[in-house]
C-alpha cells in the first residue's frame, strides 16, 4: 500500500533539493494524503513548459491535428517526461527528470504492482508540478 509521511520525506529532500540547486531550480516537497511525495517546481532556469509545448506540437503535427496550448502550469508524467523532452531536443530537461525522479526515489521506493491482475503495490506515489494555477511557472 502506498505510503508516505514526513519522516520518509526529510529523508529524501537532501537529494531532492541537491538536483533543484544543481539545474538552478526552485521548489518545493510535500506529503499528500500520506500517499504521495510532491515536488513543487516554482521557478527555474529549464525552459519545462517550452519543452512540454515542443512536445504537444510535434505530437499534434505527427497525428495531423491541432495542438493544444500547455498554458502557464503543468503536471509531468514522470514515466515519459525524460523521453519526451529528449524527443524534442532538450537534453538537459531530460537529464533533470532523470535525476529529479531518481533523487525522488531514493532508496526505499518499490514498484510490484501488476496491472494484468489488477494488483497495485507501490511504496508511494510520486507527483511532479511546474507552477500551480494560481502562480505560475517563472523562467529565470
Amino acid at each position: 500500500m502506498a505510503y508516505m509521511n514526513q519522516e520518509r520525506k526529510k529523508q529524501l529532500a537532501p537529494a531532492i533539493k541537491a538536483v533543484l540547486n544543481k539545474y538552478g531550480m526552485k521548489g518545493t516537497i510535500a506529503v499528500r494524503n500520506h500517499s504521495s511525495l510532491v515536488v513543487n517546481i516554482k521557478e527555474g532556469a529549464l525552459d519545462l513548459l517550452g519543452a512540454a509545448q515542443k512536445h504537444n506540437d510535434e505530437y499534434a503535427r505527427m497525428r495531423g491535428q491541432e495542438p493544444y496550448q500547455v498554458g502557464d502550469n503543468l503536471q509531468v508524467n514522470h514515466y515519459y517526461a525524460a523521453d519526451e523532452a529528449e524527443r524534442v531536443g532538450e537534453t538537459t530537461i531530460a537529464k533533470f527528470y532523470e535525476e529529479l525522479l531518481a533523487a525522488m526515489k531514493g532508496t526505499m521506493y518499490y514498484d510490484n504492482s501488476d496491472a494484468m491482475t489488477d494488483y497495485f503495490d507501490t511504496a508511494y506515489y510520486m507527483d511532479i508540478n511546474v507552477g500551480d494555477w494560481n502562480k505560475p511557472y517563472t523562467l529565470v
